[in-house]
C-alpha cells in the first residue's frame, strides 16, 4: 500500500458485516460497567480473531515486582525455527486502557511470531479504572527493561528490539520509545510499530468526528474510557498520556504508523508520524482506507486485517536487518 492517504472509499464490506453484528448484540464498548466490557470484547475477540500458526512454544512468566510495582504478567511466543539470539518484539494490546489483556491479543501475536520470526513478548499491564494513569507505561517500561535486561534468557538478541501496539497499545509503545530516550540509559530500539494509536487526549474534529458513531470505537467511548484512565484532567496533555504534545520528539525509535480509514482516531496516528518526521525520525505511514478501527485483530472475518499483519511483519524484518 503506498505511505499517502487517499480519497475516502465506501467502508469495507467485510468491515460493515461486523459493524452489523455489533450493532444487532451490543458493542462490547457499550456494556455498563469495565468488568462487563471486558467480558464482552473477550467475546468479540473469539468470534473475530483469526486462526492461528503452529509456534515452537508460547510460556506465560512475569517481570517480577519491585518496590511498590507489582508483577507484570507476560506471555512469551517462540516462533519456529529460530537461533538462540532472535530479534524481539515487546507488544502492548489495545483496549482503551480499561479492557484487553493477553488472552484478548493473542491471536495477533502467534500471527506476529510466525510472519516475523520473532520473539513476541506481550505485556499484561494494569488496566483502569482500578489502575488508572500513570500505571499503564510504568508497568510498559519496567516490563521492556526486564526483556532486554535477560534477553539471552528469552532468546532474545538485545540489540534487535522492537516496540508494537495497537491503539492504547500504540499509545503505550510510543511513550515507552521516547521515556527510554529521556532516562538515555534503555535499550536501544531500532523500531516502533504504532497501529492506530491514539495520541491525543486533547483532539478535536477531523476524524473524530467524522468517524465518532457507527464505526464500533465511538468517541462517546474514547470519553469514557479516558474518564476512567486519567480521571485528573490535568493528566491529558502529559507527554505520558498524550505523545502528540511532547515537546521534543527527535532522537526516536523509526516509526511504521497504520491508520484506518473509519477509525476516530486516524488524525491523530497521522499527525503523529508527521511530527516524527519533522524532527528527523524515519516513518513510514500507510493508511487502510475502508477499514475500521480494531481491523487487526478480526483476520477471521476482514481479509484486510492479513495485509496489515504481514505489513507489520515486514517492516520488523527490514529494521532486524538493520
Amino acid at each position: 500500500m503506498a505511505d499517502q492517504l487517499h480519497s475516502r472509499p465506501p467502508v469495507d464490506p467485510q468491515c460493515q458485516t461486523v459493524l452489523d453484528a455489533a450493532a444487532s448484540g451490543g458493542s462490547a464498548f457499550q456494556k455498563p460497567t469495565p468488568q462487563a466490557m471486558r467480558a464482552g470484547y473477550a467475546s468479540m475477540m473469539e468470534t473475530f480473531a483469526q486462526a492461528t500458526p503452529e509456534l515452537a512454544r508460547v510460556e506465560d512468566l512475569v517481570v517480577p515486582a519491585s518496590g511498590s510495582d507489582p508483577e507484570v504478567p507476560i506471555r512469551v511466543y517462540h516462533p519456529p525455527g529460530i537461533g538462540a539470539a532472535a530479534p524481539g518484539v515487546i507488544f502492548m494490546h489495545g483496549g482503551g486502557w480499561v479492557i484487553g489483556d493477553l488472552e484478548s491479543h493473542d491471536a495477533v501475536c502467534r500471527t506476529l511470531a510466525f510472519r516475523s520470526d520473532a520473539v513476541i513478548v506481550s505485556v499484561g499491564y494494569r488496566l483502569a479504572p482500578e489502575h488508572p494513569f500513570p500505571a499503564a507505561p510504568v508497568d510498559c517500561e519496567r516490563a521492556t527493561r526486564f526483556i532486554a535486561d535477560n534477553a539471552a534468557d528469552f532468546g532474545i538478541d538485545p540489540d534487535r528490539l522492537a516496540l508494537a501496539g495497537d491503539s492504547a497499545g500504540g499509545n503505550l509503545a510510543a511513550v515507552t520509545a521516547r521515556r527510554l530516550r529521556d532516562a538515555g540509559d534503555g535499550p536501544a530500539i531500532v523500531l516502533q510499530v504504532l497501529t492506530y494509536p491514539a495520541t491525543q487526549f486533547t483532539a478535536e474534529g477531523g476524524s473524530l468526528e467524522e468517524n465518532g458513531t457507527g464505526y464500533l470505537l465511538t468517541k462517546a467511548t474514547m470519553d469514557l474510557f479516558r474518564g476512567m484512565y486519567m480521571p485528573d484532567e490535568a493528566d491529558w496533555t502529559h507527554p505520558d498520556a498524550s505523545p502528540l504534545l511532547a515537546e521534543d520528539l527527535s532522537g526516536l525509535p523509526p516509526a511504521f504508523v497504520q491508520v484506518a480509514g473509519y477509525d476516530p482516531l486516524r488524525d491523530e496516528g497521522v499527525a503523529y508520524a508527521g511530527r516524527l518526521r519533522e524532527a528527523g525520525v524515519p516513518v513510514q505511514l500507510v493508511e487502510y482506507p475502508t477499514m475500521i478501527h480494531g481491523f487487526l485483530r478480526m483476520g477471521r472475518v476482514v481479509s484486510i486485517a492479513q495485509v496489515g499483519m504481514d505489513d507489520i511483519a515486514a517492516a520488523l524484518r527490514r529494521a532486524f536487518r538493520g
